[in-house]
């Protein structure tokens, strides 16, 4: 049920048309909050006719042309219940995890390198997200909403740098491991 809340929470920081929405989901809702282009076209349509959204009028009606969507009242009534309705955490699933462990039963073939590409591509995100934040996030950016975004940022820098630590940790244990050359 979050897609169509990350939507109304994309619309409200910017009406936006289909196409400008999946570019935000692809450069920064996405880093948290994955969507396929169609299930963003596909939620669009049932949040309008839910009555949470609707097209802004175009200034000329053409075929085909872009549609662009703001939220309405119905819509930020929704989303203020939502945020902030009780929700339980989540339990962890990673295949990488489940694969270590069946790996302890069958073998590590292949494991290891696959820790060090999971490796380097944790390394490159959290460098990523180090980047937006010196970018987007000085002394200077200190409103409310500057600030839950940063925390948003946040998540993510933490979450990388316990998977580039772990991960280093798990490689360091692989090397100490019987038989490992």
């Amino acid at each position: 049920m979050s897609l169509p809340h990350a939507i109304l929470t994309a619309l409200l920081e910017k009406p936006s048309s289909g196409l400008e929405l999946t570019r935000r989901f692809d450069r920064s809702i996405g880093y948290f909050w994955s969507a396929t282009h169609q299930q963003i076209y596909r939620e669009l349509g049932r949040l309008e006719s839910d009555g949470l959204i609707r097209a802004l009028p175009s200034e000329q009606p053409a075929r085909g042309q872009k549609k662009s969507y703001e939220v309405l009242p119905a819509g930020r009534a929704e989303l203020a219940r939502w945020t902030a309705a009780r929700q339980d955490p989540k339990p962890a699933r990673d295949a990488l995890l489940l694969r270590l462990r069946a790996a302890a039963v069958v073998g590590t073939d292949g494991i290891e390198a696959d820790l060090r590409r999971h490796l380097d591509l944790h390394q490159r995100q959290l460098a990523e997200y180090r980047e937006i934040e010196e970018r987007d996030f000085g002394p200077d950016r200190d409103s409310a909403q500057d600030r839950l975004r940063h925390l948003v940022l946040r998540a993510g820098i933490d979450l990388e740098t316990f998977w580039t630590q772990w991960l280093t940790h798990a490689l360091d244990e692989f090397g100490e491991l019987p038989g490992h050359e």
